[in-house]
């Protein structure tokens, strides 16, 4: 479901220079977000996150600007929270009661905080790998939290079966429009930061695509009311080779209609891990249309992205180094431009997937001279 906007009676209401006067979250864009009563928005302060020009790394791959998208630093520590805000507030303006949501993780603790805080019934459905903390921490917002036997398709099946017998809102993706309407708002906010200039590409890691599908919307709507001029950034997906659906439907020349993966998907435990999304067709075509394209990273790639992204100072989750590992194979294959600008997407920390990323043991230490052999041979190595 999409949201279409009397984008006219906006531009002529609302001014650039409105929006300094607004506080830093997404509402500050409440006139593209469809939620029409104020006393309805349930909030817990998202949106508003940094973009982070990455200096460093612009040397390092030779490129005229590379952002990273600090989608980590929103409540519940993932870009779900806008989705969830904006998704959740419908519904308690439309006076849903209980809400469900089958989901690979960030998605299942992003609804339980929202509707916790909307004094909602949350019920979540994960797979059985899910991460432990994500899991532990949909609990603690007091969401009635199960896992499945199988995969988030799976879980799906479970909620449809069963709303209508229980007066569950099915929130999944796509199913209503609030999810892909909250993340529009990375788009406004990115358009926004750079000036109302937006970058040549953008990266996103695609599970379900309504990310994708809320930043293309996002840069339409602002090219209607004329706020932005020029093309639109090729939007390019990123997929974990072992479940690559949008990628395969690309490579294969498809429309992207029932894009799917085996059923019996490799890639690991993370918000990538979608193998049928619900609307693989639509992100298809909006990546076509933008010039944009798909790529599939291995676990590998995504374990050096973390640490190079750990080295600049960002915690980024397996999504969101799955994101860097992309921009590097596009720069390195010169997809990406000397002369081009790229924002990539950090949607979630790393310390969600606390028991997914190996760990290294600190060495333990009871003097100096303990210490001095350790520290100097890790410099020179």
């Amino acid at each position: 479901m999409l949201v279409k906007y009397d984008l006219e009676s906006i531009a002529a209401t609302v001014k650039k220079a409105d929006l300094l006067t607004r506080g830093n979250s997404m509402w500050r864009y409440a006139e593209w977000l469809p939620v029409s009563d104020p006393a309805s928005v349930v909030s817990l302060g998202e949106g508003g996150t940094p973009l982070l020009r990455m200096d460093a790394m612009q040397r390092r791959y030779g490129v005229q600007g590379v952002y990273v998208k600090r989608e980590e630093q929103n409540p519940t520590g993932s870009f779900k929270a806008r989705g969830f805000a904006a998704a959740v507030s419908l519904l308690k303006e439309k006076g849903v009661a209980k809400a469900a949501v089958p989901s690979n993780g960030n998605a299942a603790s992003a609804l339980a905080a929202y509707a916790a805080r909307a004094g909602m019934e949350a019920v979540v459905i994960v797979p059985g790998d899910c991460p432990g903390m994500i899991i532990e921490e949909c609990i603690r917002y007091g969401a009635h939290t199960y896992q499945v036997d199988g995969l988030i398709h799976d879980a799906g099946r479970i909620i449809e079966d069963g709303k209508q017998e229980q007066g569950w809102f099915n929130a999944g993706t796509l199913r209503e429009p609030g999810r892909v309407e909250g993340k529009k708002t990375m788009g406004l906010e990115i358009a926004e930061q750079l000036g109302w200039k937006l970058p040549d590409v953008i990266i996103y890691p695609t599970g379900g695509g309504s990310g994708i599908i809320g930043l293309w919307k996002a840069f339409q709507e602002l090219r209607e009311m004329n706020w932005i001029e020029g093309e639109l950034p090729r939007l390019v997906s990123v997929q974990e080779a072992g479940c690559q659906p949008i990628v395969d439907a690309l490579q294969a020349g498809s429309a992207g209609e029932g894009a799917v993966a085996s059923e019996n998907a490799t890639s690991s435990p993370t918000g990538l891990r979608v193998p049928k999304p619900p609307d693989g067709n639509l992100v298809v075509s909006i990546i076509r249309e933008t010039g944009g394209t798909a790529v599939a990273v291995s676990k590998e790639d995504i374990r050096r992205a973390q640490t190079e992204l750990g080295l600049q100072g960002i915690s980024s989750s397996p999504e969101g180094a799955a994101a860097w590992a992309g921009f590097a194979r596009l720069r390195e294959a010169g997809w990406i431009k000397p002369a081009e600008t790229a924002v990539v997407f950090n949607t979630s920390h790393a310390d969600k997937y606390i028991d997914w990323i190996p760990r290294v043991a600190p060495a333990v230490v009871r003097t100096y001279n303990d210490l001095k052999p350790l520290y100097e041979s890790r410099r020179r190595g």
